[in-house]
């Protein structure tokens, strides 16, 4: 009877942790359930409304692919897709050679003032696309400093294009670049020099296999950040038309919502293709760091390091001078008659409507982008990584998480247009408001912040979620006591790089903004638009300033704080 009487209590312990296991379980479906539904919302919609509206035509009448056949039928639109493709090649081509060479300084030599020049080649990533194209005015343009460099021929057009798109996409390769050149077993290269082997080959046997997939990935990321960006074709572009610029005419300028549709859709398939090509070489790609690798130090070479010293400071120079320039520009009274400077480009109000709110809403865009992003990125991350219900849910929820790296910011904009516009959606009071371009932006940047959420959190053992299901401990706790903590630095990377392109996209929100909502980089097309060029720079510094300014805090904090909290990594 004794027996019967302690052993009670604790059955009833029992049932009521079953019953406790049987709720997590359903608060964990749950929440995936609510993660999918929401990218179903922000991505896949848009997306399928897109395609829908590329087979229908301006009355929404099904016409199958009527379309896309007069698309192929059209020599202007045709020429745009050929033009499109020719300077995405010959910026690839120019971007992936430099930026190797320039990986390879920062990771494979010895030479001097390394954080400086990789600050250096950085810049491009804190401003607007556009703000290249206005620094090239300034430097090249009619009224250039360097015109007469140019030989006669017009920065207005492939030229133009295709340097200013060099200059933005740049960085992202050096990014990708830096990466693969620092994965490198530094066994092999000790190998190499004990058996005699020449520079020459080390290079083309060993450093250069290693970065092969790097080069592959990065030269993906330049062709397709080119052929869709609207910002540089659109300041700089002159006449020489590009699908992006074409796709804005039709929607905008003449409101052929199908046929903007079939542009998007065309802009959609080198995304893809890219999306594709890059997973099927990551698939090949071996394993460059084994357990018993050991880092690669480069040992000492005067002439090595001078050499490439003298390449680094050469680009990082022109990339620093080419934005400096614009900075310049927009304190000077008049370019380049009267070099003066003055305040009064700052005064947007002059040439603006909006003056200032464009940069007032930026920041608030911004802002919401990086706490709502950040919160719903990582939880959704948390879920799929770290629960072990619901595989296949959670397996979908993923891949609607990476859905948003195949879809270009111009794409994914044109969807928003004709699913979030649309007279049958309730959603439809949306549009034009800044909720709808937070969501734009948050689902336009989800990939790589859910890819950084993932790999924070791949390196917290299982054993956390083990312990704690053994002791009853449900998963939200140990998410906010013991998940949450540890990745903090990992989720304030998220929450910058969400605000740091919020501030300077133009591709993904030029179709969303309404009378009160227009951000600063909108409004630098319109000043442009409206010969305004210095004020244009103005706007374009303060969004770099702010991007820089916020960049500089991360670091501070990181220093400062979480490098406290984090101390116990290196013990």
């Amino acid at each position: 009877m004794s027996e019967l009487a302690t052993s009670a209590p604790a059955t009833a312990s029992a049932m009521r942790f079953r019953r406790a296991g049987l709720g997590e379980a359903q608060v964990a479906g749950a929440l995936i359930a609510v993660v999918c539904l929401v990218l179903i919302l922000i991505i896949a919609l848009p997306l399928w409304t897109l395609l829908s509206k590329s087979v229908q035509n301006v009355d929404g009448q099904f016409v199958g692919l009527a379309n896309f056949a007069a698309y192929a039928r059209s020599p202007t639109l045709v020429a745009s897709l050929v033009n499109s493709v020719m300077v995405a090649g010959l910026a690839t081509a120019i971007v992936i050679p430099l930026a190797f060479v320039y990986a390879y300084a920062l990771t494979r030599s010895r030479m001097p003032l390394k954080g400086l020049f990789a600050a250096a080649a950085l810049l491009p990533i804190f401003a607007p696309s556009l703000m290249a194209a206005l620094a090239l005015i300034y430097v090249f343009g009619n009224q250039g400093i360097l015109k007469s460099w140019m030989m006669g021929a017009s920065l207005y057009g492939p030229i133009g294009i295709v340097v200013a798109e060099a200059l933005y996409s740049f960085p992202h390769a050096l990014l990708i670049l830096t990466t693969a050149l620092s994965l490198s077993d530094g066994r092999l290269r000790e190998a190499a020099d004990a058996l005699g082997t020449t520079r020459r080959r080390i290079f083309w046997s060993i450093t250069l296999p290693g970065a092969r997939y790097g080069l592959v990935s990065a030269a993906f990321v330049v062709f397709t950040l080119v052929i869709t960006d609207f910002g540089v074709p659109k300041v700089i572009g002159g006449q020489f038309d590009v699908l992006a610029t074409d796709a804005y005419r039709q929607v905008v300028g003449q409101q052929n919502f199908p046929m903007g549709a079939v542009v998007g859709l065309v802009l959609l398939i080198p995304a893809v293709a890219a999306f594709f090509v890059d997973r099927r070489a990551q698939k090949r790609q071996t394993a460059l760091l084994s357990a018993r690798a050991t880092p690669y130090f480069p040992k000492r070479d005067r002439q090595r390091d001078w050499s490439l010293f003298a390449f680094v400071a050469l680009v990082g120079t022109a990339i620093v001078a080419t934005y400096g320039v614009a900075v310049w520009g927009s304190f000077v009274r008049y370019w380049p008659y009267n070099l003066s400077l003055t305040l009064n480009n700052y005064d947007f109000a002059s040439v603006e409507p909006t003056g200032w709110e464009g940069y007032v809403n930026s920041l608030k865009l911004a802002g919401l982008t990086a706490v709502i992003g950040t919160a719903f990125v990582f939880v959704g991350a948390y879920l799929i990584e770290k629960l072990t219900v619901f595989p296949r849910l959670r397996g979908f929820a993923h891949f609607l998480a990476m859905l948003p790296m195949a879809v270009p910011g111009l794409v994914l904009g044109l969807g928003y247009v004709f699913f979030f516009n649309a007279s049958w959606n309730p959603l439809n009071v949306l549009y034009g408001t800044l909720v709808v371009m937070v969501i734009n932006t948050v689902a336009h940047y989800y990939t790589v912040a859910h890819i950084t959420a993932l790999t924070s959190l791949k390196q917290i053992d299982r054993e956390f979620e083990a312990v704690s299901a053994s002791l009853k401990v449900p998963f939200w706790r140990t998410f906010s006591r013991v998940t949450a903590p540890i990745c903090m630095p990992a989720i304030l990377d998220i929450a910058v790089y969400l605000f740091v392109n919020a501030m300077t996209t133009v591709s993904a929100v030029i179709f969303l903004y309404g009378s009160s909502t227009k951000l600063a980089s909108i409004a630098i097309v319109h000043m442009d638009e409206a010969g305004a060029v210095a004020s244009a720079a103005a706007m374009g510094t303060v969004i770099m300033a702010t991007a820089i300014g916020v960049k500089l805090l991360h670091v501070a904090l990181n220093a400062l704080v979480f490098g406290r909290l984090q101390r116990w990594r290196v013990r």
